[in-house]
């Protein structure tokens, strides 16, 4: 009996807009927002919503107008069956890449032949910590096994930026990079993002930026206690070299292979390999290095083989530390653009990484992509795609 695989229908999106009150959909509920993708994917690919055995979504503050199974109420919300369940999982920034994970593990396992994988994170209206409570989160055993504590992923990246020996002017040619490249890529993109209230573009691209500009911005996350604590911090992390706040969701189709082909839906990919790693939670974001080395290994690949990578760009430090440790070439990294440039809906953002590398795939004609999130509490996810001819 030949081994099921999974494949990828279709990708959808919104576009991907400022996480705050004046952002261009901060206007929507969160429900919504994500209702209407479904809405869109279900049409896009023209499927039977009936035959769609679970929506699993990434959400990361689950609270709020994101709380309580965000997953279901945006299945409700969309007119979709009742009978079509829904399951809402948070692994930080990773979430939207663990639920197609997730998903693609399932149909591959036998448990579905039509499943959806999305996300959603609406900051503007569920801003960072919200899901605290103003509570400790991490517990008295936490706290004994780390007594200085965690520190934020602005220090994370800072650390990385010292340990890599990344200057800021290389950090804010990297960010010059995503933003030229995604302002090349739009038309390219945009077959991916379903157009919402008159919005049909991101809206954190920035054409006119310039290295000057991006020099005259102070570092984001100088702290005198950090400062103290880690002395070998240079301060070079700024809002330009980072991600920003953002708005935004996505959701693909994905179906085991046979029953693709029988129902008459064409493939786009293969989902074919997987990794997931802890790693240190201090560091935080180094995770995708070992995430990509494990599932090179597991796949008996070398770096080499892969034509396109997409390593998230929650900070310019993580994606050239990637870059550094894996010896790949730039010019294989988020060739259309990444989140520096695009922004970063951490529920989302997974979707938004694997219809960049599709598309990347598609436009050099190229095999195989692989697609990495670094992820607070120092985690990270590594999925290699195979694009179908």
């Amino acid at each position: 009996m030949s081994q099921r695989r999974a494949v990828i229908i279709d990708i959808v999106r919104s576009p991907f807009t400022r996480g705050r009150e004046s952002g261009a959909l901060a206007h929507l509920h969160p429900v919504d927002l994500y209702a209407r993708i479904l809405q869109a994917l279900v049409r896009r690919t023209g499927i039977d919503p009936a035959l769609v055995e679970d929506v699993i979504t990434g959400c990361v503050l689950q609270a709020g107008e994101q709380a309580a199974n965000i997953g279901r109420q945006a299945v409700l919300a969309a007119g979709l069956p009742e009978t079509l369940p829904a399951v809402t999982l948070n692994r930080k920034c990773g979430s939207a890449q663990q639920a197609m994970d997730f998903a693609a593990q399932g149909v591959i396992a036998g448990a579905y032949d039509l499943v959806i994988a999305g996300g959603v994170e609406m900051m503007s209206r569920v801003p960072m910590k919200t899901d605290r409570l103003g509570r400790d989160n991490m517990g008295p055993l936490f706290h004994a096994r780390y007594p200085e504590g965690l520190v934020n992923q602005g220090i994370s990246a800072e650390l990385i930026a010292a340990k890599w020996r990344l200057a800021r002017a290389t950090l804010d040619r990297y960010a010059l990079r995503s933003h030229q490249l995604a302002v090349a890529a739009r038309a390219i993109v945009a077959a991916d993002i379903e157009e919402l209230d008159g919005v049909s573009a991101d809206e954190g691209i920035r054409p006119d930026t310039a290295l000057e500009k991006l020099a005259a911005l102070k570092p984001a996350f100088l702290d005198p206690a950090m400062k103290a604590r880690f002395p070998q911090i240079g301060w070079c992390v700024t809002a330009g070299n980072s991600s920003p706040i953002t708005d935004g969701a996505g959701a693909m189709l994905i179906a085991e292979e046979q029953t693709a082909e029988r129902l008459g839906l064409k493939p786009r990919a293969a989902i074919t390999g997987f990794a997931v790693v802890g790693d240190d939670p201090v560091m935080m974001l180094t995770g995708p290095i070992a995430a990509t080395r494990k599932l090179l290994a597991r796949k008996d690949l070398q770096a080499t083989s892969i034509d396109v990578f997409e390593v998230n760009e929650a900070f310019a430090s993580v994606v050239l530390a990637w870059q550094a440790e894996l010896g790949v070439d730039l010019k294989y990294i988020n060739v259309l653009g990444g989140a520096i440039a695009l922004g970063h809906p951490v529920g989302a953002s997974g979707i938004r990484l694997t219809a960049n590398l599709l598309r990347a795939l598609e436009q050099r004609h190229a095999r195989l992509g692989i697609q990495t999130m670094c992820e607070s509490g120092g985690m990270a996810n590594a999925t290699l795609i195979e694009r179908i001819a």
